[in-house]
């Protein structure tokens, strides 16, 4: 293990610590829960669209659950602001994990990932394309 994975380690644990854009927001286009039953991660998205660009605006989560879960919802919070919704829809989990910097091994490939399907999903069941209460990880 080099030197980088211990800078990236800190940047987790500051973004588990220290959660960007945690809360809710006011008017939300759209809102959506997922957890991750192995790891017992839980996480809600709230995010914000300009409905005529497809840019999304805000962002903000909350959640609980391990450092990895935390860390990938409250940087992807940060990451996604500005960006548009099909940006978000591309993303996949080498996206995830590089935004985490860090390998992330298979077992915990499924807590790194919970915010962005969580995003995703509530995207596809505000367009009407996903029926679904709550995203979970075990399907």
């Amino acid at each position: 293990m080099g030197m980088g994975s211990d800078m990236y380690r800190q940047q987790i644990l500051d973004h588990y610590k220290n959660p960007r854009n945690y809360g809710e927001l006011e008017d939300p286009t759209y809102t959506h829960v997922g957890e991750n039953p192995m790891c017992g991660d839980e996480i809600r998205m709230d995010v914000a669209l300009d409905e005529e660009t497809g840019v999304i605006e805000r962002v903000a989560f909350q959640g609980d659950g391990c450092a990895i879960s935390q860390a990938s919802a409250s940087m992807l919070s940060s990451e996604l602001q500005g960006t548009s919704i099909e940006e978000l829809m591309e993303m996949g989990r080498d996206d995830v994990t590089e935004m985490l910097g860090v390998d992330v091994s298979p077992m915990r490939v499924k807590c790194a990932v919970l915010a962005e399907k969580v995003a995703q999903d509530g995207y596809e069941i505000y367009e009407g394309e996903k029926d679904l209460d709550k995203t979970s990880t075990e399907e």
